[in-house]
């Protein structure tokens, strides 16, 4: 072994080169501890492959030179340094061990010895000489050496920057929970870094913060894993988690708490400081048991007055008076980062059914991260596969990003929260991106989030659903240029079905589902195609998009087989508008949910709201349903029938006005309007129609009913405006209009009809009621069948008709 001084050194020192040059016939010659010191800080531990001799120096060179310098031992290896002997081991000594096992294999690193401590031998950081190698010597030897003066041991100098290999450990052939525990639960570091493949078999938690933990890209096994707690998510093998102070206050609102509001009711503020962090949570609505609007880790930026305190998040949604809210003190977890790990988790026997198939079975499997009341802690370069639980699970967590992370073929799937990426419950300001998964249940779970991103990431085998939020009251979401399937606020009533201002943008999906109570969605440049779950198998309901009607707005969206609106809330204050989109139709299925028995579920219900869709088409339409909107607005929009087969759409809408656009191969056949309270076949529930065609809007090909415009309901009460359109038959035998029965106006002005003919019942137009047709153009048009003239029907007169 060598002694290295720190005297400073005379120009003709020898530098770091000629010591790794050094020679056993050189052994005398020394280095500063200086640059000893600062060469383990940038290169963990650059000398252990080094030169030096190998051997023990005597007992005559220890501590101290000539010059009375401060000086290093060195030693091989581990095995080396604690077996030192006694009369060597001085308070303050330094020892550089060349490696764990064996000189040059990475384990190496720089120790003092201090006297006195009681540390326990961790077998990384701190090491124990021993038994015996000290002895217990009453003199001073020989040497005048003084004999030392209790327990003592070996603790590792470092830069914050902690190392597996410090340990032994070298491969995933030695467990390294221990390792792991010792470095984390060191304050003094900051940094943990892997530089082999590892394997846990306990399940961590740590409370500290500051700390980062780099995988490096190495494997991670956790073969023989202790037994997961029952249905525990965060049973992770690294668990971060804040600490509850037990300090708490309750408040019940003496007033409604605003949306948008960052000021805060409180009993009492003087428990309250700046920069604390509180668990802040409503009691639930008695609806549902997890219907919280508020429940949240936020932070107290600001004490106004004796009982009122600004946080930093502003609320979601109205709190009204009367409903307490509970506050707990939290410490959380800061910066607590876990980096590029390549991730293989645990065979978990298959499921198949909804319960555990024995006591312990959802117990077995593992997963890599978990957080909770956690702040800035961020997860990285994460890769997993046959994982049971999330990889990244987080819990009241706020101000984080989740990156570059991946998962393929999770062991679950169908139990609840099992084979996700990542689960976010009640967090805040996240950031997931670069993302991706293989046949998985969940990419990205919002539970009671907030001012969330989430971009770039992709899902494949995505029938499970990539992308999800569970409804309990999301809100101000954004997700951009993502993959795969979406389903918002679409869990149940326990967690209240409610979302609010989501908006996607630039997404391809399997299906976009958000037909619960989502207030203010928009879908922009968004589109659902047809998926296969294995070949030539259709994924149910893919290509389409289920949406509420309160806000939304869709813009450059397309769907391959459907959309479908309904209306669960009345929440939104924007108009509901559809923008150039194209939405191919299947046979049976409906644009817009009229009512019917069964439809007060959530979701499922008409659509009793206003919408305009512009700029649009409705392709392949063969059979569809046009439920219940009270006033349906058509600019530019098309109408498209299956070719060579035509298509009928079954108008049940209060009002419709179509401007521009047109029908082709395609009709309206008029149902008569649903009533939101009333039923499809209820005729005193059917209030009156209005339909509206004008602005250049065309009709042109074949249909089914064998007319563009059809009513042949007698129930039926509807009041037809006819402008500036063209009405082109295909054959003879088309009607422009027909209407069999009910009690009908029609007012015609400007229109232009070829071919075909009209068709209108006797007692259509009786009492109360008028048909008034002027200043058309008709060519070739068949007029037989059109009412006699009288006093309220007029219809030759101005028009201009051409044989």
């Amino acid at each position: 072994m060598f002694f290295l001084n720190d005297k400073k050194e005379k120009s003709n020192a020898t530098n770091v080169s000629n010591e790794e040059n050094l020679t056993n016939d050189k052994a005398n010659e020394t280095i500063s501890r200086r640059k000893v010191l600062a060469t383990i800080g940038l290169g963990g531990a650059m000398l252990a492959g080094s030169a030096l001799a190998p051997r023990f120096a005597s007992a005559d060179n220890a501590q101290s030179n000539s010059n009375g310098d401060t000086q290093v031992l060195r030693v091989n290896n581990v095995e080396e340094l604690k077996s030192l002997p006694s009369g060597q081991l001085t308070d303050g000594l330094y020892v550089f061990v060349g490696g764990y096992n064996n000189n040059g294999d990475g384990g190496g690193k720089l120790v003092r010895f201090v006297e006195g401590s009681t540390k326990a031998d961790n077998g990384g950081t701190v090491h124990r000489p021993t038994k015996g190698s000290r002895g217990r010597e009453q003199n001073d030897d020989d040497k005048g050496h003084k004999p030392p003066k209790g327990e003592g041991c070996f603790e590792v100098i470092h830069n914050g920057v902690g190392d597996f290999r410090w340990f032994g450990i070298f491969d995933g052939s030695k467990n390294a929970d221990d390792a792991l525990d010792a470095l984390i639960n060191d304050l003094s570091i900051h940094r943990v870094e892997a530089h082999s493949d590892l394997n846990f078999v306990k399940r961590h938690v740590f409370h500290r913060s500051d700390i980062e933990v780099d995988f490096h890209g190495h494997t991670v096994t956790t073969v023989g894993i202790e037994l997961n707690t029952l249905d525990n998510p965060f049973g992770a093998v690294l668990f971060f988690q804040g600490v509850i102070t037990g300090v708490t206050q309750i408040v019940t609102l003496t007033e409604d708490l605003s949306e948008y509001s960052d000021i805060f009711e409180v009993a009492d503020s003087s428990i309250f400081e700046v920069d604390s962090w509180w668990h802040t949570q409503i009691k639930n609505n008695p609806s549902g048991g997890a219907q919280r609007e508020l429940d949240y880790l936020i932070k107290v930026t600001e004490i106004l007055d004796a009982t009122h305190v600004r946080f930093n998040y502003k609320l979601g949604w109205q709190l009204a008076k009367g409903r307490p809210i509970t506050y707990k003190k939290i410490n959380p977890a800061f910066r607590c980062n876990v980096r590029n790990m390549s991730f293989i988790g645990i065979p978990v026997p298959p499921n198949g059914t909804s319960l555990r198939p024995f006591p312990t079975w959802d117990q077995i499997g593992s997963n890599p991260v978990a957080y909770e009341f956690a702040v800035e802690c961020d997860a990285s370069g994460i890769k997993a596969t046959k994982v049971f639980w999330p990889v990244v699970m987080r819990r009241y967590n706020t101000h984080f990003v989740t990156e570059r992370c991946q998962l393929m073929n999770p062991e679950e799937r169908d139990w609840g929260g099992t084979g996700y990426l990542t689960q976010q419950i009640n967090v805040l300001y996240g950031h997931v991106r670069d993302c991706n998964t293989s046949n998985a249940r969940h990419l990205n779970d919002f539970t009671c989030a907030a001012y969330c991103m989430v971009e770039n990431c992709h899902g494949d085998g995505d029938e499970y659903g990539p992308f999800v939020t569970h409804g309990q009251f999301e809100h101000d979401l954004t997700y951009i240029n993502n993959s795969g399937l979406l389903s918002f606020a679409n869990s149940g009533t326990t967690w209240g079905d409610s979302a609010k201002r989501v908006t996607v943008k630039k997404h391809i999906a399997s299906r976009i589902v958000a037909h619960k109570r989502l207030t203010d969605l928009t879908l922009e440049d968004c589109h659902a195609v047809v998926t296969y779950t294995k070949p030539g198998v259709k994924m149910a309901n893919s290509g389409s998009f289920w949406v509420n009607m309160d806000g939304l707005q869709m813009r450059g969206c397309t769907a391959q087989e459907m959309v479908t609106i309904s209306k669960s809330s009345s929440r939104g204050k924007r108009k509901n508008i559809i923008d150039s989109c194209s939405f191919g139709m299947l046979k049976g299925y409906e644009i817009a949910r009229p009512i019917r028995s069964g439809t007060t579920q959530v979701g499922f219900t008409p659509s009793n709201g206003e919408l305009t869709i512009l700029n649009s088409e409705f392709y392949n339409v063969e059979d569809v349903t046009l439920g219940s909107i009270n006033k349906l607005t058509l600019i530019n929009t098309w109408f498209k029938g299956l070719p060579q087969v035509g298509g009928t759409v079954k108008v049940g809408t209060r009002e419709i006005i179509m401007q521009g656009g047109g029908l082709v191969d395609c009709c309206f056949l008029f149902t008569g309007a649903w009533d939101k309270v009333g039923d499809v076949n209820n005729a005193k529930n059917k209030p009156d129609q209005w339909v509206t065609i004008d602005g250049g809007a065309v009709f042109s090909g074949v249909n089914g009913e064998k007319a563009f415009l059809k009513s042949v309901d007698p129930s039926n009460v509807v009041t037809w405006n006819f402008g500036n359109y063209t009405s082109i038959a295909a054959d003879v035998n088309t009607g422009h209009f027909h209407i069999q029965g009910g009690t009908n106006k029609l007012k015609a002005i400007g229109s232009h009809f070829t071919s075909g003919k009209y068709e209108v019942a006797d007692g259509a137009f009786g009492n109360s009621t008028y048909f008034f047709m002027t200043s058309c153009v008709e060519e070739g048009v068949n007029r037989a069948a059109l009412p006699t003239e009288n006093e309220t029907v007029k219809h030759s007169v101005g028009n201009f008709s051409i044989i």
